[in-house]
C-alpha cells in the first residue's frame, strides 16, 4: 500500500501524516504504533482522555484513532461518549475513527452521531484499519482545503468589500469637489434669463459650467469637459476653473481666453487627457454675444420661431497642441432667443437599447417649451433625458440655459 507522506519541492523532505491514538491498552497502543509506521504514518499515543485533550492542545494531527472504553469504565463506552461531546465542540478537531469491541457496535454507531467519521472492530483487520484511516485522512484534508478556500475566498469578499467602499467615497469626494466649483447662485443681467445644472452620472466625470458677472450688463458662460472620470478629472477641472476665472475678464477675447488657457493646459496636463471647452461673452445692452468653441458639443441658438443654429467657430481641444489659434465668433441675439450650452453627457445618454438620446431629441424639447422659464426648461430637459435613459446616467450631464427677454 502506498504511503501517505506528503513529498515537499525538494524531493527529500518528507511530512508524514499524524495520527493520535487514544487507548488504555499497551499491547493495542503499541500493535498500532508498528503497523501505522510501516506503513508511512507518524504516531503519538495517549492512554487517558485528558491526555487526549492535552496532546491537542500542543499538536496538531490528522486523524484521532480512539478507543470508548477506559479505565474509569471498561464497559459502557460512556466515558468516550463525553470525550466526543468535548472534542466535537473544538472546531480545530481533524477527523475521528472510533474502535469499539463486538459487543458494542451499537455504541459505535452512537459515537458517529456525534461526529465520528468511521468505527473499527476489535480485533481489527490491518488491511480494513488502513483503508479506513487513509479515507478519513483524505476527507479531513479535503475539508481542511474547502475550509481554507472558504475563509480565502471569505477574506477577497471583505478586501472587495473595502474598495467598493474606499471607491465611493472617492467618488463622493470626488463630486464634493466637482460641486464646489459650479455656482452656487447664477448671476443675472437684466433683459436675459439665466439657468444652469448638473446631473452627475455613478462615476463622476469633470464636466464644469460658471456664469461670471464681469458688471451690471455683461457676463461670460462657461462649459467645458475634461477627459476621464473620477477624482482625477475632478482635480484637473478644478484647477482648470481656477484659471478661467483668473484670465477671463470683459476686455479679453474669448479666442485669446482659449489660447490662454491651451498653453497652460498643455504645460500641465497628462498626454492621455484634454479638455473641450466653450466660452461666450455676453453684452446685455447690445445683444451681442461673442464666443470661441474649443472642440465642444456646439451650442444651439434656438429662435423664436423654431429655427436653430450651432455656435461652431473656435478650434482644438485644449490640452493636445502647444500652438494652436482660435478664431471667435460672434452673434447677434433677438427677443425670444434661447441658448443652451451643454455637455454630452446630456446628449449621449442611451436607452435600454443602447441608442443615444442626441441633439434632434434635444431640440425638439428645447422647442416644446420655448416660451418657458430657462430654469422650468432646464428641468424638462434632464426629466425628459432621465426618463429615456431610465435613469441610468453614464456621465455627467451639465447644461446652461439662457432666454433673452
Amino acid at each position: 500500500m502506498a504511503t501517505m507522506a506528503l513529498e515537499l519541492n525538494n524531493g527529500t523532505d518528507v511530512r508524514l501524516p499524524r495520527i493520535l491514538i487514544a487507548d488504555d491498552q499497551p499491547d493495542v497502543l503499541e500493535a498500532l504504533r508498528l503497523l501505522l509506521k510501516g506503513h508511512g504514518y507518524s504516531t503519538e499515543s495517549v492512554t487517558s482522555p485528558s491526555a487526549l485533550i492535552e496532546s491537542l492542545a500542543k499538536k496538531e494531527f490528522d486523524l484521532i484513532l480512539m478507543d470508548l472504553n477506559y479505565a474509569r469504565d471498561t464497559t459502557s463506552g460512556r466515558e468516550g461518549l463525553d470525550l466526543l461531546t468535548q472534542l466535537q465542540a473544538n472546531e480545530g478537531t481533524p477527523p475521528i475513527v472510533v474502535m469499539t469491541g463486538w459487543a458494542s457496535v451499537g455504541l459505535a454507531v452512537e459515537a458517529m452521531q456525534r461526529g465520528v467519521g468511521d468505527f473499527v472492530e476489535k480485533p481489527w483487520a490491518n488491511v480494513r484499519l488502513l483503508e479506513i484511516l487513509k479515507k478519513q485522512i483524505e476527507a479531513g484534508e479535503k475539508k481542511r482545503l474547502a475550509k481554507k478556500q472558504a475563509l480565502e475566498k471569505s477574506h477577497a469578499l471583505d478586501e472587495a468589500a473595502q474598495k467598493l467602499q474606499r471607491r465611493e467615497r472617492e467618488v463622493e469626494e470626488a463630486r464634493a469637489i466637482q460641486q464646489g466649483f459650479l455656482p452656487q447662485e447664477i448671476p443675472q443681467i437684466p433683459g436675459y434669463r439665466i439657468a444652469g445644472a448638473w446631473q452627475p452620472a455613478r462615476i463622476v466625470g469633470g464636466d464644469y459650467y460658471d456664469v461670471l458677472p464681469f458688471d451690471d450688463d455683461s457676463v461670460g458662460l462657461c462649459i467645458a469637459d475634461v477627459a476621464g472620470k473620477g477624482m482625477p478629472a475632478a482635480m484637473l477641472m478644478s484647477n482648470f476653473q481656477a484659471s478661467v476665472r483668473g484670465f477671463a475678464s470683459s476686455s479679453l477675447s474669448p479666442d485669446a481666453l482659449c489660447e490662454k488657457l491651451n498653453n497652460l493646459v498643455c504645460r500641465n496636463i497628462a498626454a492621455d487627457r484634454f479638455i473641450t471647452f466653450v466660452y461666450a461673452h455676453l453684452h446685455g445692452p447690445s445683444r451681442r454675444l461673442s464666443y470661441a468653441n474649443a472642440g465642444h458639443n456646439a451650442p444651439i441658438v434656438l429662435h423664436r420661431d423654431g429655427t436653430h443654429e450651432r455656435l461652431e467657430m473656435g478650434g482644438g481641444v485644449l490640452g493636445i497642441f502647444k500652438q494652436q489659434s482660435f478664431e471667435a465668433g460672434s452673434f447677434q441675439l433677438a427677443p425670444g432667443d434661447r441658448i443652451v450650452l451643454y455637455t454630452d453627457g446630456v446628449t449621449e445618454a442611451r436607452d435600454g437599447a443602447g441608442i443615444e438620446f442626441g441633439d434632434s431629441r434635444l431640440i425638439d424639447v428645447l422647442r416644446d417649451c420655448l416660451d418657458t422659464d430657462p430654469q422650468i426648461a432646464q428641468e424638462k430637459i434632464f426629466s425628459t433625458v432621465e426618463q429615456f435613459c431610465g435613469g441610468n446616467w453614464e456621465d455627467d450631464a451639465t447644461l446652461i440655459v439662457l432666454s433673452v427677454e
